[in-house]
């Protein structure tokens, strides 16, 4: 199908996964699967934090709103692929393109700020107990999450304004199923060295300063654990932050897994399914993680299914 054209602005093809219409069926069946995994997973894992008043610290704060940004994180991308299979079109609008683009990487630098915000509670739970309540005050809450999402907001800006300035052919090919920011400066018939050393820069910036955090955070928790004496006072220390290291492991090692392939095998069908992982299978996982290792947001969850199971 193709795409009609009457704004002079270009218009943006998203390949996707394959192009063959025999497996359109199974992918949009696949991907509406884990979609609806992913929002309702997070979703349960934020009613039982809200309903549940023994889940209302600082901890399952941040989880909570951790598990909102997965939701939008994934509804970014993985909707419009659907509507595309669904209506048999591939085609996305410039205007569509860059706001797509913007959001995933606001979303994204959101889920990583949160993860370091987490260790940083983590890090004062286990080596500050007495001063916890003090220093993690709900204030100190509030003002984190403001300041993770205006550093989101801010810093998805420039890569997506410095993108307004290139100019594109009337009918562009992206080998992806949606509109990664590589992949769109490869497209582009402009000079695209300004916008590369924005990528490059926004990606050091982001990334460095918050897995810093997180390793020094839990540098001084094992440090701090390992002085403990009783085998059981570590393990619980340890136990509080098992799913928080799981998740944080996850996120970071899709995301180097993803870049690296692009590195060596660029605009790969590798590439485009390595991708899968940090924006579909990691958001899914999450609430699973966090369920399963965790004997509060358990038991918050049952008592969540029976109050609804009861009610109807």
């Amino acid at each position: 199908m193709e795409p009609d054209n009457d704004t002079g602005l270009p218009v943006f093809l998203l390949l996707g996964f394959s192009e063959k219409p025999e497996f359109q069926p199974v992918l949009f069946g696949l991907f509406l699967s884990l979609y609806l995994v992913t929002v309702f997973g997070n979703l349960l894992i934020i009613l039982a934090i809200i309903s549940d008043s023994h889940l209302h610290t600082p901890m399952y704060f941040f989880l909570s709103n951790l598990s909102f940004s997965d939701i939008c994180f994934t509804s970014t991308t993985i909707p419009k692929m659907l509507v595309n299979i669904q209506t048999q079109s591939k085609s996305i609008t410039y205007v569509g393109c860059i706001t797509q683009m913007y959001f995933f990487t606001v979303f994204g630098l959101l889920d990583n700020l949160l993860l370091t915000v987490m260790a940083y509670d983590r890090f004062v739970a286990i080596c500050h107990p007495l001063l916890y309540m003090v220093i993690v005050n709900p204030m100190l809450c509030v003002q984190l999450l403001v300041l993770t999402w205006l550093i989101s907001v801010l810093g998805a800006l420039p890569e997506s304004l410095t993108v307004l300035q290139l100019s594109f052919s009337a009918i562009a090919e992206i080998p992806h199923y949606f509109c990664e920011l590589p992949e769109i400066l490869q497209l582009s018939h402009s000079d695209t060295f300004v916008s590369n050393v924005v990528l490059y820069i926004v990606t050091g910036v982001m990334g460095f300063f918050p897995l810093a955090g997180i390793l020094f955070s839990y540098f001084q928790i094992v440090s701090s654990v390992l002085r403990i004496s009783k085998a059981g006072g570590k393990y619980k220390a340890f136990s509080t932050c098992g799913s928080h290291l799981s998740v944080v492991c996850l996120f970071y090692g899709t995301c180097l897994g993803v870049y690296l392939s692009s590195t060596w095998s660029h605009a790969s069908q590798t590439g485009v399914f390595a991708s899968v992982l940090y924006t579909v299978v990691t958001p899914m996982l999450n609430p699973f993680i966090y369920s399963l290792r965790n004997k509060d947001i358990k038991g918050a969850l049952r008592k969540l299914l029976c109050s609804l199971t009861t009610s109807q």
